[in-house]
């Protein structure tokens, strides 16, 4: 009975105990730090490097063939004048079709 008596009184004391505490408001606290300050972490900060530039390499050059501009078409020449249409203006035995050929 003893027990229980004294179980029932300290239920009845404590929350008035308890709520007497918290009427002090909080417990926050004040220091005065002398020395470096080293922030949330002991070290350095990191150090960043600047992002790495990916340029994609240039397509290679396409060269094409120019053909030398006579392309399939015929030249004319006159055997007696000896020279080409357009220089030659006329052929009396006929013009003779020649595939044209480029002088190196």
């Amino acid at each position: 009975m003893r027990v229980a008596g004294f179980l029932m009184l300290l239920l009845v004391v404590m929350p008035f105990a308890v709520s007497d505490a918290s009427a002090h408001g909080g417990r926050a606290r004040v220091g005065v730090h002398v020395g470096t300050y080293w922030g949330p972490w002991f070290m350095p900060p990191p150090w960043y490097y600047q992002p790495t530039i990916v340029v994609p390499a240039p397509q290679p050059t396409i060269y094409i063939e120019q053909g030398d501009g006579s392309g399939e078409s015929l030249w004319y020449y006159c055997r007696s004048a000896a020279g080409y249409h357009p220089y030659v203006r006329e052929c009396p035995e006929g013009w003779l079709k020649v595939l044209p050929e480029v002088e190196k």
